[in-house]
């Protein structure tokens, strides 16, 4: 029992999973924060010009 636990505690191949996912998830984020205004405007163009009232 002691050596698998070993072998786990010393096992780092999902590390780099993980690392993968965070720089996705700030790659991710980062665009929806710069580009969030611009598409609001533009979802907003599209309903006024199909006669709505777009939100807040």
């Amino acid at each position: 029992m002691t050596k698998f636990v070993s072998k786990f505690m010393s096992d780092e191949s999902g590390a780099t999973a993980i690392e993968y996912g965070l720089i996705a998830a700030l790659i991710i984020i980062s665009a929806v924060t710069a580009l969030g205004s611009t598409i609001k405007t533009k979802f907003n163009d599209v309903v006024t010009g199909m006669g709505g009232t777009a939100g807040a």
